[in-house]
């Protein structure tokens, strides 16, 4: 009887199990099929935007009215947006296709600078003009180059999750023949960087990324740079700190420092050129509040002097669990330079600093020769929707939707009881940004 009684738990376990295994098999069997239709659906969009963009192009070049010329651009930098996306949901992660991005992206910054301005005073130039044709023949090559991809795809009825595959497995070369073709793409796009070098689509906001234009002083060795982490962390036990040097593919050479006891952990990225606290992160436990979120900006304040920093100025504060978040920008002159910004978290409970970035500013801060603005600051009120009622103002210095540093007046003003910021260019008197401030936690960098 136990023996039956042991078949029969045993074969239902089997049955169960089985069931089980097919269940499995069908949600993962789904989850593959989906992710294979996201991507055919994003590379067949990704070859119809790049067709259209080569049509686009080329309907630009034949044009004789700059009143239709404006809106075909912009409809050049639409596609170039919607391509990116496109590449975006493809499983391109570890295959390098950061030239055709970068193609497409300087094709999309160039059009839309030059969209946005008046054309019928100021024309396309010769440049601007012989940099178009070329764009007409590059993307054509790429068009051409994608369209062979998607006629081997489509005959051979190939597979992208068997991509995802191919790039993953590392042990083994890569023979798949949609990688081969993107490949192909990639190989053409770099052929075309020395010919755009001196031409009007370069010298756009994507080429800028990642320069750290303000480290100063002379390289520090790993010993020295365990002696500030130490000093940073408040920890004099040299065991509990670990540092790392960056690898090849960091922007710059930096010391990555960590230190965790029972309590706390914390981690800083620390430039090997002077030893400069590029980002610091601290965690433990926060006990209730001691400190006001005032007093918490004179330790902000305090430390970031500390870190030889000057003429920082807070730009915006906020409170949340029990930590104050502070956001402070260079100050020259009276004028607020926002490239130029840091952040800095401190506990309330006692005035700890438990979090600190600079990338920012290093990346930014340099010697400016700002000039004088050609409107006055009424002239640029006029500029401002009227309903807003302007609270307080200010010349300011931000980045464009192009990566370029300009003059502006900054309103910070409210309608229908919400807040805004305004930025008018004080050279031509233009609006450059509008946000609404929700008056929420500052969205810091680094994890914050």
């Amino acid at each position: 009887m136990i023996r039956w009684i042991v078949i029969g738990v045993l074969t239902i376990g089997i049955i169960g199990t089985g069931v089980w295994g097919y269940q499995e098999r069908q949600e993962k069997n789904a989850i593959l099929i989906q992710a294979e239709n996201t991507y055919q659906r994003s590379f067949h969009d990704l070859s119809y935007h790049i067709d259209l963009l080569h049509d686009k192009i080329g309907t630009a070049l034949a044009m004789n009215s700059t009143q239709r010329l404006s809106p075909q651009l912009v409809d050049i930098w639409r596609l170039t947006s919607e391509s990116l996306a496109d590449v975006g949901q493809l499983p391109l992660g570890l295959l390098p296709f950061n030239k055709t991005e970068e193609f497409l992206s300087n094709i999309g910054d160039f059009t839309y600078r030059t969209a946005v301005r008046d054309l019928e005073s100021d024309p396309l130039s010769e440049e601007e003009t012989k940099s178009l044709e070329n764009l007409y023949k590059q993307s054509g090559e790429i068009k051409d180059e994608l369209r062979q991809v998607q006629h081997i795809v489509l005959e051979n009825n190939l597979r992208w999750m068997d991509v995802q595959v191919a790039l993953a497995n590392e042990d083994e070369p890569v023979t798949n023949s949609i990688v081969d073709g993107f490949k192909t793409v990639e190989k053409t796009v770099d052929g075309f960087s020395e010919a755009n070098a001196n031409t009007a689509l370069i010298g756009t906001s994507s080429t800028k990324e990642h320069e750290y234009k303000f480290l100063t002083g002379d390289e520090i060795s790993k010993e020295e740079a365990l002696t500030k982490g130490r000093e940073i962390f408040n920890v004099k036990n040299q065991e509990d700190v670990t540092i790392t040097e960056s690898g090849d593919g960091s922007d710059i050479p930096l010391y990555s420092i960590s230190y965790r006891n029972d309590e706390k952990s914390a981690y800083m990225d620390m430039s090997k050129k002077g030893g400069h606290p590029l980002t610091v992160l601290v965690n433990r436990p926060i006990n209730d509040k001691e400190i006001s979120l005032n007093e918490g900006l004179e330790k902000a304040e305090e430390y970031i002097k500390e870190q030889d920093f000057e003429n920082m100025t807070l730009f915006q504060s906020s409170e949340y669990n029990n930590t104050g978040h502070y956001s402070f920008l260079h100050n020259e002159d009276e004028i607020r330079i926002y490239s130029d910004a840091m952040e800095v978290k401190v506990a309330l409970d006692n005035g700890d600093i438990l979090g600190f970035t600079a990338s920012n500013y290093f990346m930014n801060h340099t010697d400016r020769d700002i000039p004088e603005p050609d409107i006055s600051e009424s002239d640029a009120k006029e500029m401002v929707n009227p309903n807003v009622d302007i609270q307080e103002e200010f010349l300011a210095v931000i980045d464009n939707d192009l990566g370029e540093e300009v003059l502006v007046y900054e309103f910070l003003g409210v309608l229908d009881n919400e807040t805004y910021r305004i930025f008018i260019n004080a050279m031509d008197g233009s609006e450059e940004k509008v946000e609404k401030l929700n008056g929420t936690e500052i969205n810091f960098a680094g994890g914050f």
